[in-house]
């Protein structure tokens, strides 16, 4: 009965914020348009937020590789590429 009981509280953390009237009020119209609740619409922010700062390392950490390895375009290939495209007036 207890393992029933923790496994219904660890489903749905709830926690306070504080937040300015007009973030609340932001909030309010989000939950509106979307059919959602406020709770939702504040996970659905944290959710994106967390996407765009993985996104950031990730660019990050491949401008690190970037910057110690050679990432020129072989002469000879890109010579291949630019034949093999078709001859298109602008």
């Amino acid at each position: 009965m207890i393992f029933g009981i923790t496994a219904v509280i660890l489903l749905n953390m709830k926690t306070a914020i504080s937040v300015s009237d007009e973030v609340f009020e932001l909030s309010e119209k989000l939950a509106k348009k979307l059919k959602v609740s406020r709770s939702r619409v504040f996970a659905m922010g944290v959710e994106k937020l967390a996407e765009e700062y993985e996104d950031e390392e990730i660019i990050t950490n491949i401008n690190k590789v970037c910057a110690k390895v050679d990432t020129s375009v072989d002469p000879v290939l890109f010579r291949m590429a630019m034949l093999s495209l078709p001859k298109d007036e602008w």
